[in-house]
């Protein structure tokens, strides 16, 4: 099987590669986005919250950077309908300049979290 991610190509400064969802989440933060990509990501990470399981709320220490430091989502490529909705977070990451790199791989990392569409690993 093959994973997944969207994510900054540089390290944030705890080390981790900060995620797509993420780097969205941190323009709206500071003020950076538009009336229209603000009601996108509002409306769209609604929608994920609504039809997409967070690994946080079946095991509250998934992101626990003390017992699982660098975890990261990965989807599977067979999650097709949440990995197309991706591209409206990376079009608006396109017109704020902040870079946004797609990995794919069979070996994300050790998994520490599992369910029908996504893994949740720590590196290796």
């Amino acid at each position: 099987m093959t994973f997944v991610r969207f994510q900054s190509p540089t390290r944030d400064k705890r080390g981790n590669f900060t995620g797509v969802f993420g780097l969205v989440n941190n323009l709206a933060r500071a003020g950076r986005l538009t009336v229209e990509q603000e009601a996108f990501r509002r409306t769209n990470n609604d929608w994920y919250d609504a039809n997409f399981i967070n690994p946080a709320h079946t095991d509250p220490s998934v992101y626990d950077a003390e017992v699982n430091p660098g975890a990261a989502a990965w989807f599977k490529t067979s999650a097709r309908v949440f990995i197309e909705r991706v591209d409206g977070y990376l079009a608006i990451l396109e017109m704020h300049e902040i870079p946004c790199e797609t990995v794919r791989s069979a070996d994300p990392g050790r998994i520490i979290y599992e369910d029908e569409f996504q893994v949740v690993v720590v590196r290796n």
